[in-house]
């Protein structure tokens, strides 16, 4: 584990699951409005390392209002299957609708719940996505979650997370979005996190790293197999 490491230099996430589920009830109907746009281009880049083939079975944590399971679905076809788990309501109704809109909810099974306990079978999925969800998770939950991600993948097979990250030299955006942070969680809800760093703790390893930038805060995008 490299020596900048160390997780109680993360920001702790103080608002409860109630009060971020209402949250983003409230804003699921806006949300490709206020960030769906900006986002994009971290969630293709992700997307593309993640490489889905035809068949694949995936599950997406964090699906928001359902534009990479759309993508997902369509590149595994007929003969594949997407699952997506999100805490919002909100969020399950607009991405439901999406896909059925988009004649595709032949190969998706969307649901609500929490990625700290995934309601699914050991080692049956091919590869794992999550984009800017990790790290609205608290400290002590991010090895939790990973933890449910490595059970659930089958052997040797990949994740791909795209999250802040949080360096071992911070910039000053990253100081002034931290600082943020702590003094708004229910308006600036996620926070830098080392997500490679954490995949390493989790007994994932990781094949590949992409490091990009948006509005001056880094953002890396991660690719991890199972061991």
């Amino acid at each position: 584990m490299p020596k900048s490491y160390h997780r109680n230099q993360i920001s702790r996430v103080t608002r409860s699951k109630n009060d971020a589920r209402a949250s983003y009830n409230r804003m699921s109907r806006w949300y490709d409005l206020l960030a769906g746009t900006s986002e994009w281009n971290y969630v293709k880049a992700g997307l593309d390392l993640l490489n889905a083939a035809e068949g694949e079975v995936i599950l997406e944590i964090g699906y928001g209002t359902g534009k990479s399971i759309l993508e997902l679905a369509r590149t595994v076809k007929e003969s594949g299957r997407i699952y997506g788990v999100d805490l919002s309501e909100g969020m399950y109704r607009i991405a439901n609708n999406r896909t059925r809109k988009a004649g595709l909810s032949d190969r998706v099974d969307l649901r609500c719940c929490d990625a700290l306990n995934l309601p699914f079978d050991d080692g049956i999925f091919d590869a794992v996505f999550m984009s800017f969800t990790l790290e609205l998770f608290d400290t002590p939950e991010i090895p939790l979650v990973l933890k449910e991600c490595y059970r659930v993948l089958k052997s040797s097979q990949r994740m791909v997370i795209v999250s802040m990250s949080k360096k071992s030299k911070d910039s000053r955006a990253v100081q002034l979005y931290e600082w943020a942070h702590k003094k708004l969680p229910h308006y600036v809800d996620c926070r830098p996190i080392y997500a490679a760093e954490s995949l390493l703790e989790a007994g994932f390893h990781v094949v590949n790293k992409k490091e990009m930038k948006m509005w001056g805060l880094p953002v890396d995008v991660v690719l991890a197999r199972k061991a």
